[in-house]
């Protein structure tokens, strides 16, 4: 598994994972490069794409450029982790997301935790199950976070006050 950083006009982007794919042919074999890249703002905004081209640049860099395209907002609470327990699965990839108190840091393993940086969730705990493939994982983690309600969401749609439903919180 690697990982990369490069840090462009606030956005962050991870490597996840690379593979190699060999298509035979009459004259032999070609190889192909795939690349499952994440990015993101630090800041509750991430994009996740994959993409494939005959060169390892090429495929990171078309995957880069898709994922900055299909950004979408995660709500963070206090800009931290994120506000309640919540649950993803896809495929065989399981994964529960905890919210964890100030000074925990990021437990999570591989491509969760990449998931968790570009994000800007900085205390977090996850456990995932099934598969260690990192595409159920990260689309996994991402059905898990966009089930996350915000107390600003839970507030209109009950017609009360923010203030309301954030003081019920245990």
């Amino acid at each position: 598994m690697d990982f990369k950083d490069k840090k462009d006009d606030g956005i962050l982007e991870k490597l996840v994972h690379i593979n190699r794919i060999t298509k035979v042919v009459k004259g032999g074999r070609r190889f192909g490069f795939s690349a499952l890249v994440v990015v993101g703002n630090q800041a509750g905004k991430i994009g996740v794409a994959h993409a494939k081209a005959k060169q390892v640049p090429d495929a990171i860099k078309k995957a880069n450029e898709t994922a900055r395209r299909v950004l979408i907002h995660v709500p963070l609470r206090e800009g931290r982790t994120i506000h309640h327990d919540v649950y993803g699965k896809d495929g065989a990839g399981k994964i529960i997301l905890r919210s964890a108190p100030k000074g925990t840091g990021i437990i999570a393993g591989g491509p969760v935790r990449a998931v968790c940086e570009v994000l800007g969730i900085k205390d977090i705990v996850a456990k995932s199950m099934g598969t260690s493939n990192p595409h159920n994982m990260i689309r996994a983690t991402m059905k898990a976070l966009s089930k996350q309600n915000s107390p600003k969401h839970i507030a209109t749609i009950r017609n009360k006050k923010i203030s309301d439903v954030i003081e019920k919180r245990g």
